[in-house]
């Protein structure tokens, strides 16, 4: 009887602690219905994903490693590449003609990279401004709508021996013979500036949009002109927008094959058309796919440099935010 009167009766739950389980069982639920919400929209995303992975892949991708492939492999008897590794076609592009090509194709395509970019500035600038941006923008896109070789030819009507501006200059007896404004580099230059002004003028415009123009009128009221502001405060706050604008204009005038080939003489001769000739003409498939991958690291540089600017320029804004925050 000791023995029983001495033990102790069973603790109850302290009902005190009752809501605290409570709460803390929703937190968990609430906590695991997050996770599997947020697995459920990444499963959903890696869904959406594949269909464009896959396009990039089949039509990207491989096509670049076959290319880098048949640059190291030998050229073919009768076209085509024997599978022999080699760097024949390597050793053969670090010839001196090929090079002055090289050189001939950088000069080109910077020229005309740098007058679209002085082109755009001002169109971008003035669009954006503008009370009828659509009526520009409508007017920059037309050209998009019209095949690239009728733009081509409706240049060389107009700057041929019996072109547009010869006809008017000898009516107007400027000149007694026509003037050589076709097949040369001029020619080049004009016409890929005509080609590629679009793909400059709109991502200026985007950039200039977004720009806060009272930050112009703030500079000129501490002092500084108006190109000083432009210069001091307009171009940086719009880098995005000319570093991507370069990219769009110098990557495809540096590959470009039909305009030197239409309008250009023989010191307009390109990396492009290189190409086209070792792989139609001389059919070393090696060699084209070696001067290939030289436009594709061009190419690639172009893309990491205007990302790089991008991920800076949104760091700097991040930043900025963060300090007028506190």
């Amino acid at each position: 009887m000791s023995e029983i009167s001495s033990a102790k009766p069973p603790e109850e739950p302290v009902k005190g602690n009752q809501p605290e389980n409570k709460g803390t069982e929703k937190a968990k639920a609430k906590k695991g219905s997050a996770v599997f919400a947020s697995r459920s929209r990444t499963s959903i995303g890696t869904l959406y994903a594949w269909p464009m992975g896959a396009w990039f892949s089949l039509f990207f991708v491989v096509p670049l490693v076959i290319i880098m492939l048949y640059s190291f492999l030998k050229k073919g008897l009768y076209g085509g590449v024997e599978y022999k590794f080699t760097f024949d076609a390597y050793i053969k592009m670090c010839n001196l003609s090929y090079f002055k090509v090289f050189l001939r194709t950088v000069y080109i395509s910077t020229l005309s990279t740098l007058i679209t970019i002085l082109l755009a500035l001002p169109c971008g600038y003035a669009m954006a401004r503008s009370r009828h941006q659509t009526v520009f923008l409508f007017m920059v896109i037309i050209p998009f709508w019209t095949n690239s070789l009728i733009r081509i030819f409706a240049w060389m009507s107009i700057l041929g021996n019996e072109g547009f501006i010869n006809q008017m200059l000898h009516m107007l007896g400027l000149t007694e013979s026509y003037l050589k404004l076709l097949y040369n580099q001029q020619a080049v230059i004009l016409v890929s500036v005509y080609m590629y002004l679009p793909y400059a003028i709109l991502p200026i415009f985007t950039a200039i949009d977004k720009f806060d123009f009272s930050l112009l009128e703030a500079a000129q009221d501490l002092g500084a002109g108006k190109l000083t502001a432009i210069w001091r405060v307009l171009l940086p706050n719009i880098k995005s927008g000319i570093v991507t604008a370069l990219i769009f204009t110098f990557i495809p005038i540096f590959g470009a094959y039909t305009v030197p080939l239409l309008v250009g003489g023989k010191d307009s001769y390109m990396i492009g058309n290189i190409i086209v000739d070792q792989v139609n003409k001389t059919r070393n498939w090696p060699l084209a796919s070696a001067f290939a991958m030289i436009i594709t690291v061009v190419s690639t540089a172009g893309v990491l440099w205007m990302m790089s600017s991008s991920k800076k320029e949104a760091t700097l804004k991040t930043k900025a935010d963060g300090d007028q925050r506190q």
